[in-house]
């Protein structure tokens, strides 16, 4: 097995930073891309290949682990891997570690995809792309391995219809700006997640009373995530979010996200989050209290996933 190698590092900058003062999931993902782009140049799928054939690697399936958090000023790094070669694209892992302690901040088990760039139809890797992978093969880390998810294959995709039946919470929409869009005009893994992001507001509001900006001392964090990716938005597209309850533990929920084509009702993507309850000033997860443990019981959407 092949070491990890570097892959892009950079720092937290405040504006990064969210209401709980660390950096938001988003950026997260958005730091990922641009490791996998630089995974992309050692399997010979960099910016010529990309020019010349019109394809490049894109995420399917995100399977994000939060492990520590990172505060402005943070400097960090991401290295990576291949974990498993396939006819049209990789499994790769990613991690993103401070620079300084390297202590590793996040992980990305990532089912990545050779796709058209005008299209997002998937073509077969090149043998001299799958040669390169299996040079840089490497072991899933334990600390990369799903803790509070269970990774199983996608369910087949919601439709608006469906969820509206369930009751799910109506938690965002909005038109795709060009500005959360790639070059060919196709919303980016960052703003997936940032939907998702702009949506739990409105569903704590809706199934626990929360509103967070009259709490100063009592915030919200991810400690894992899984999005799988149906379809990719373009800009002009509007897009609605519906938001439940999968589960509920001692100290953490697990929420789903469907995220639906308005115009048709199609899924775009499905996700679902392990979360807690954060004391702002101890950075330590609160209790579930169990009245209200009961209360959110009853809100559990049956057949809510990925």
């Amino acid at each position: 097995m092949a070491e990890m190698i570097d892959l892009a590092r950079s720092s937290v900058q405040t504006w990064q930073a969210d209401q709980m003062g660390h950096l938001n999931v988003q950026f997260y993902l958005e730091q990922a891309t641009q490791a996998l782009a630089a995974l992309g140049l050692h399997l010979g799928l960099g910016p010529r290949f990309v020019a010349g054939e019109g394809a490049r690697l894109f995420a399917r399936d995100h399977h994000v682990r939060f492990l520590r958090e990172q505060r402005p000023g943070a400097p960090f790094t991401l290295r990576g891997g291949v974990l498993d070669v396939r006819d049209f694209g990789l499994r790769v892992y990613i991690e993103m570690y401070n620079t300084v302690s390297e202590e590793v901040a996040a992980s990305f088990a990532v089912d990545v995809e050779l796709m058209d760039d005008e299209t997002r139809e998937t073509k077969p890797l090149p043998a001299r792309a799958k040669a390169a992978a299996k040079a840089l093969m490497i072991e899933l880390p334990a600390h990369g391995a799903p803790r509070g998810l269970e990774i199983y294959p996608p369910r087949v995709a919601p439709t608006l219809a469906e969820a509206e039946a369930m009751k799910l919470v109506f938690t965002w929409q909005g038109e795709v700006q060009t500005a959360q869009c790639d070059s060919q005009g196709f919303l980016v893994a960052r703003h997936f997640m940032g939907i998702v992001s702009d949506g739990i507001p409105n569903l704590l509001g809706k199934t626990r009373g929360d509103d967070r900006s009259k709490n100063s001392k009592v915030g919200g964090a991810a400690l894992e995530y899984r999005f799988h990716y149906h379809a990719y938005p373009k800009a002009g597209d509007v897009l609605t979010l519906r938001s439940g309850l999968k589960s509920v533990g001692p100290k953490t929920y697990i929420w789903g996200h469907w995220l639906f084509d308005l115009e048709t009702g199609k899924a775009v993507a499905t996700a679902e989050a392990v979360a807690i309850a954060l004391d702002l000033e101890t950075r330590k997860a609160i209790a579930i209290p169990d009245e209200m443990r009961v209360q959110l019981e009853a809100l559990v959407a049956p057949g809510l996933g990925v």
